[in-house]
């Protein structure tokens, strides 16, 4: 299984969804991560200021900070390769460097429409109404 590891930045708490003024692109993301979760991807934020070992241990992401900085996070990684710095991945990002498939969600009382090309239409001559 593809493995994405995302480390971030210093934030106040494990998902930065905390305080007075809450970054909306943080809500967001925390929701992915669930949604991608329950899906069974593999993937884990690693939050600077909780886990600062984390990294240390890794190579790349060692040698990221000492040129980059804390200022070029987050950095996204899918098996060890950095694939995204500076912004966090969107749903659909994630979810291909997770090998899944975008579930398309219908509500269970939303019907199709069938339209039928030989019907007539009140529509005027120019074919709009």
């Amino acid at each position: 299984m593809t493995s994405i590891r995302i480390y971030e930045p210093a934030l106040c708490c494990n998902t930065g969804v905390c305080g007075p003024d809450v970054d909306q692109s943080l809500v967001t993301f925390t929701a992915d991560l669930d949604y991608l979760k329950s899906r069974g991807a593999d993937i884990k934020r690693i939050n600077l200021t909780n886990n600062p070992s984390a990294f240390a241990e890794d190579t790349t992401v060692r040698t990221f900070m000492q040129i980059a900085g804390s200022e070029g996070l987050p950095l996204t990684s899918v098996d060890g390769v950095t694939v995204t710095t500076g912004a966090y991945p969107t749903r659909e990002n994630l979810l291909h460097y997770a090998g899944l498939a975008l579930e398309s969600i219908v509500p269970a009382d939303v019907q199709t429409l069938a339209v039928d090309e030989a019907a007539p239409t009140d529509c005027g001559p120019s074919g709009c109404c």
